[in-house]
Parts: C-alpha cells; structure tokens; sequence
C-alpha cells in the first residue's frame, strides 16, 4: 500500500512507554493474587534462573480438535529454582494511598526479648503479610555472582494471626518450589528482557523502510511532525534503547516439577525410559548443568540464560480447556543444543561411533 488515504495504525505499543532500561534486574510483582481467608496460608510466588530451552513430545487432549489424541511438538523452558529461605516477615496496613510498611521482623533478632511485642503489632495492625526469602545462588555453579536476590513474598489465605505464625514457623528453613506450584498449574513471568543496546526507529518500532534512492539514509521516519506544535511529540517513533525492559506474561502453564536426587529430576517418561538427566549433552549453552529444583514451562520466558525471573501464581481463576488440560509428557529432548544434536545421550553416542582413534 503505498498511499494512505483511509487509515494509518501506529507503529509500535503505546502502552509499553517510555522504552528505557529497567530500573531493576530482578523482575518486581506489582501486584499479588487476591487473597482468600478461608483457604490455608500459602506463599504466592519464587524466584528462578533461566537455564533454556528444549522441546517435548505429548498427545493432546482436546476433544473436537483435529490434534485430538494425535501427538504435538512443543518447545519448553527450563528455569532451575533452589529452595529459598525465608529471613524475615513484613506487615502492611491499608491507607487511603495505598499500602504502608508497619513493621519488619527479621529471623536473626529472634533471640531479643522485645521481639513477641513486634510480632504482636503485626498480628494486631497489619492487614497484609509478607515474608522476606532470598534465593540460594552459590548453590548455582553457573553463575557468577555470589549475592542472592531477596524478595518480599505475600503470604496468602487464614487470619492475620495464622499468616505471622505461618510465616514465622518458616524462619531460616529452605522452602521448596513444590511448596508453591504444583504440575499443571498456570503461572505468570516477571522479569527483564534481553538488552539490545540503542537500535534504530525500523528495528525498535517496526517503522516502514524508505525507498531506496532517499537521500540520508532510509532506515528513518520521513516526517516527525508538522511545523506546529513546534515540538517533537512523545508518540513519533525515534531511535533508542531496545531490550532490557521490565516485562510480565501470564498464563505460563507448568509441565513438570523436577526435585532434586528423585526420579522427578530426570528427563526420564512413562513412554521413553532411557536414563538421562534434564540437562542437554555438554549442558546448556552459557548456563552449565541443572543440578537443583526445576521446573518445565510451555513456550519461552523473558530474558537470556542466567537472568533471575519472578515467578508468581496467577491472578485470574483459570477456566479455559487450555489451562485444565492434564499434560502427559511422551518424550523430553536432551539432545546437544550446540549444533545439531543428534543423540540423546552419551552412551548413545559412543555406541554408534564405535571406539575412536587414541
């Protein structure tokens, strides 16, 4: 279409701005599941670390679909997530512009005689409790960094005083991911994309190329305005930065939960019974061997390998066919992700190529 006469949709989302980088690495839950007293006390979300991806082989179970009972490829992601450990507690009350902070306990003052006063405060005062857990990063050989990322995770479900004791019962003990998701669930994906640095208004915005004989250069915008207002409007598309932006996507459906030295934790299925672990041969690309807890999403995840993700339950009731269906994994593809990965494992291999030349 080269003219336009009738319409112009705009390039790119509005509702994204401004496209700058995050002001945070680790992804920020800005808003947790609603709570229900009636229900027992239970955390809401964990952290994880994006190890990769791969691709599994099931049937669908999707009556009047042509994929009915036929088998599906999909590609998964594998985010390893340690036990965290739970190393404070911190009360909300409600105010008239939103939640304040009351009071925060911490698990080493326990031993201080005027801490069952602070506790008393919260259970008397708040209205919302949320306990402080830090992942354990030296347990991941992968990475570099030796700091482990702390977050506040609400505690959802019985009376303010049933959430402290909950919360306080889990003081300086490891909580598992099985505490908090469970097979099938659907969850959301906080966390921070990928950055790409400064890139130009074709590859940030999906402009449209100039014609080849523009003078200047044609990976541009031809007009960024009239001669008034004499300003350049925040909606025209310019050159920036692209990536590293703070990103949430809901309804991630889990495949498998893997619990590490159980059989849960390898790639092992009811149909494919050869021994093999999770991990690809020569381990994932810029990330190593997944040693610890993990769990298995549909589809992809924001970030690269390594990039800390928030994973939290989801805010809606999920009701749809998609997010009730039980998945039965046929095949998990453990195959080298660095070329093109012909064996599964090892053994494999060397069974197929014989003895080598010393």
């Amino acid at each position: 279409m080269s003219h336009r006469k009738f319409e112009h949709p705009r390039h790119g989302s509005l509702g994204f701005f401004p496209r700058k980088r995050a002001a945070r690495h680790r992804g920020k839950v800005k808003a947790f599941p609603m709570d229900d007293p009636s229900k027992p006390c239970k955390l809401t979300a964990f952290l994880g670390y994006k190890a990769g991806m791969t691709h599994i082989v099931r049937d669908v179970e999707k009556p009047g679909s042509k994929l009915h009972k036929k088998e599906t490829c999909e590609a998964v992601t594998i985010i390893e997530a340690p036990p965290m450990v739970v190393v404070g507690v911190v009360g909300y009350v409600k105010t008239p512009r939103g939640l304040r902070s009351l009071n925060t306990v911490w698990a080493q003052h326990l031993s201080v005689e005027s801490i069952g006063g602070q506790f008393e405060k919260l259970i008397k005062y708040a209205t919302v409790i949320r306990v402080l857990a830090h992942t354990q990063i030296r347990r991941m050989k992968g990475l570099k960094q030796k700091k482990a990322h702390l977050m506040e995770i609400q505690v959802n479900g019985g009376t303010i005083a049933q959430k402290v004791e909950f919360a306080k019962s889990f003081f300086e003990k490891q909580i598992p991911i099985d505490a908090v998701f469970q097979k099938d669930e659907m969850i959301d994906i906080i966390g921070v994309t990928k950055g790409k640095g400064y890139e130009g208004v074709v590859t940030r915005w999906g402009v449209t190329r100039l014609p080849r004989k523009t003078h200047r250069g044609l990976r541009k915008v031809a007009c960024i305005g009239a001669w008034h207002p004499a300003r350049v409007s925040f909606t025209v598309a310019r050159a920036g930065q692209n990536g590293y932006h703070h990103r949430t996507e809901m309804n991630k459906k889990i495949y498998k939960l893997g619990k590490a030295g159980q059989e849960s934790h390898t790639a092992v299925t009811e149909f494919d019974r050869t021994e093999k672990d999770i991990t690809p041969i020569g381990g994932f690309p810029h990330y190593g061997v997944v040693k610890d807890d993990y769990i298995l999403i549909k589809g992809c995840c924001v970030g690269p390998k390594k990039r800390v993700v928030t994973l939290r339950q989801s805010l809606l009731k999920q009701t749809s066919r998609l997010a009730l269906e039980d998945i039965k994994l046929k095949f998990i593809d453990t195959s080298s992700k660095f070329g093109h990965g012909r064996f599964q494992t090892t053994q494999e291999k060397q069974k197929y190529y014989g003895r080598l030349k010393a």
